[in-house]
């Protein structure tokens, strides 16, 4: 990458994002080296313009930022780095140092959990129940959520709306994972067709 430290004194920012929720983590400065140090080790590494040296998120929490891909800007000077992060990423405690109402991308997450109980069964869990019961099964249940949110809209309050509209979305989840897509798939498609 043709990166232009010069412009900004030697250091770019960099925006660090979820590679799978998309949300925006973080935000922090590198130099030269610590971006060699980053792309080598596959661990995101900053400059610290507080300890003026090199810094490993999670050197001391263990809640490393493990490199997906480094994307640059037009203009060569700002950095977007996707991570799968090992924790939160705010020394708070929190998932990221923005403070947001809720998880913007949160349908993502849920995504990302229904694809490990696909992967790692869990005794008991509701999707491992709905597996088990087959594609016939979790269509089913869509078509059920389906008619129940069209229901909730015409005829019911509105928490009822926002509660049979979950139920529709987390069982089309399934459903999509069932068949092998994902969300992602959905929405270039419909990007697809906006064009």
């Amino acid at each position: 990458m043709n990166i232009d430290f010069n412009k900004t004194d030697g250091l770019v920012p960099v925006v660090i994002q979820d590679e799978q929720t998309l949300e925006v983590l973080m935000l922090g400065y590198m130099n030269q080296e610590a971006y060699d140090k980053t792309v080598r080790e596959n661990i995101v590494t900053f400059f610290s313009r507080s300890k003026q040296r090199l810094w490993t998120k999670g050197e001391t929490s263990n809640n490393f930022l493990h490199v997906k891909s480094i994307h640059l800007d037009c203009d060569n000077d700002t950095l977007l780095i996707k991570v799968k992060a090992d924790g939160p990423t705010c020394h708070t405690g929190d998932r990221t140092c923005f403070k947001t109402d809720y998880n913007q991308n949160f349908i993502l997450q849920l995504e990302q959990i229904v694809a490990d109980r696909y992967e790692n069964p869990v005794e008991g869990s509701y999707v491992n129940k709905l597996r088990q019961k087959g594609l016939n099964k979790i269509a089913q249940k869509v078509g059920e959520e389906g008619v129940e949110t069209v229901i909730a809209a015409l005829a019911e309050t509105e928490t009822d709306l926002i509660n049979e509209a979950s139920d529709l979305m987390f069982h089309l989840i399934v459903l999509l994972r069932e068949k092998g897509l994902t969300l992602e798939t959905i929405a270039k498609n419909l990007e697809q067709r906006h064009k």
